[in-house]
């Protein structure tokens, strides 16, 4: 009985979420804990057209581009995230962001890779493209504190276990600074300030799309630099009255440092220099 306790024990120790897997686990977490709390979902045909597009788009692009079959999980992040986000009457809003999401990955590249945190990029665009067919879902969840507090846990663990919890950290410290600041400069309550980053907008922003390994800068200071940056843009987003605001702020800041940090990485290689 003893032996059989201590190799429980090791493998519970031992246990490790492939890396593969870690996002899709995440954002399938968030979604059962959301709906069961909230009703998080427009609708499941909604839901279930956003993931069914994005994997199609996926597969039949990757196909087409390499002649090879790929593991879906991004697109199975991708397509849950529209799924979740985006609020419409209408289920094709929802199908054709996912679409695009996944797309745009193979359509806005740079030195062989994209550049776009793909749902970041298919939310901005359907905002630009079809605004008066859909809006983002911002404060539809309510306003249960514990079941927030549960799922930003949860998360934050899952990111810290993939060495990316210091975008969180800076993103989160910088947004809370800028909020006072905000609140000092329009007269407003810095609690009012702060709510935005208590909703679920923020939890699927700062969880999957800051930290998308495919569209990080390569150090960690880097990272670091870029969170701080966004959350720059993202208040002067808010101070135009940009209701959507993070999103924007990531879809310049994000492509822009990615695509600097590219160029600089390979100076640095001619220089035969190691970027830390």
């Amino acid at each position: 009985m003893n032996l059989r306790n201590l190799q429980i024990r090791e493998s519970i120790q031992n246990f490790e979420i492939p890396p593969g897997l870690t996002g899709p686990l995440l954002i399938t977490a968030i979604v059962i804990a959301a709906h069961i709390s909230f009703g998080i979902l427009d609708g499941w045909e909604k839901f279930t057209s956003a993931l069914a597009a994005a994997i199609v788009t996926e597969s039949v692009l990757h196909k087409v581009v390499t002649g090879k079959w790929r593991n879906l999980s991004s697109a199975y992040i991708s397509g849950n995230s529209a799924g979740i986000l985006v609020r419409s009457p209408m289920i094709w809003p929802f199908a054709l962001c996912a679409a695009i999401s996944v797309a745009s990955k193979y359509v806005f590249r740079f030195r062989g890779s994209h550049i776009w945190n793909p749902t970041n990029f298919g939310i901005v665009v359907m905002l630009l493209i079809a605004s008066d067919s859909m809006a983002v879902l911002s404060i539809q969840w309510g306003s249960n504190m514990w079941a927030m507090v549960v799922i930003w846990f949860v998360g934050l663990v899952v990111i810290s276990k993939v060495k990316l919890f210091h975008i969180c950290a800076v993103y989160i410290v910088s947004f809370f600074g800028f909020a006072w600041l905000r609140s000092v400069y329009l007269g407003s309550p810095f609690m009012a300030e702060i709510a935005p980053i208590t909703g679920p907008m923020y939890q699927l922003f700062v969880l999957f799309m800051i930290t998308d390994p495919k569209t990080t800068v390569s150090t960690t200071k880097g990272r670091m630099t870029v969170a701080f940056l966004i959350a720059l843009a993202e208040l002067f987003f808010r101070l135009g009255e940009f209701v959507y605001a993070p999103f924007y702020a990531l879809f310049i800041v994000g492509p822009t440092a990615l695509v600097i940090d590219k160029l600089w990485q390979e100076g640095l290689k001619k220089q035969g220099t190691t970027p830390v």
